[in-house]
């Protein structure tokens, strides 16, 4: 998969649920692996949000971006108070 087709990509989270999109990729510069992924979350029209996702985090990269965690708009909003760009960590 190429990065612009990567980039826009819907992500799930573990429930299936729609979280949001791929907005940013960042790479390690010496192993050329993804280190973390950016999805910007639509709240509405005019706002959205950012969370920042660990590589670890991630389940399956294909048509869609599939978590290993749940997200649920509470989390979401609660994160979004604390901070712009923020972590999640893995709950199996």
């Amino acid at each position: 998969m190429k990065i612009k087709e990567f980039i826009g990509s819907t992500v799930l989270d573990k429930n299936a649920n729609v979280v949001g999109k791929v907005e940013n990729v960042d790479f390690d510069k010496e192993t050329g692996k993804i280190e973390t992924i950016t999805l910007t979350l639509q709240k509405n029209i005019f706002s959205r949000d950012e969370l920042e996702i660990s590589y670890e985090d991630i389940a399956t990269i294909g048509a869609y971006v599939i978590l290993n965690t749940e997200i649920t708009q509470e989390t979401e909003e609660t994160e979004a108070e604390d901070a712009e760009t923020v972590e999640i960590e893995v709950e199996e």
